[in-house]
């Protein structure tokens, strides 16, 4: 039987754990790369229209 390193088992079963809960947060708020590209261009669209309503203040 060989013997094993309890420190490299324990960091091991650690990096095991975070990944699964990183897997969990990941599924559950994560959003795609696609879908911020989408709500980033559609803000920039209403910021462009909002823009372009907009009245000078200079005017009388």
């Amino acid at each position: 039987m060989k013997p094993v390193n309890l420190n490299q088992f324990r960091k091991a079963k650690a990096r095991a754990e975070d990944k699964a809960r990183a897997d969990q947060n990941a599924a559950r708020f994560g959003r795609t790369k696609a879908c911020k590209d989408r709500e980033a261009a559609k803000l920039e669209k209403v910021r462009k229209t909002l823009d372009q309503h907009k009245r000078d203040k200079g005017e009388p």
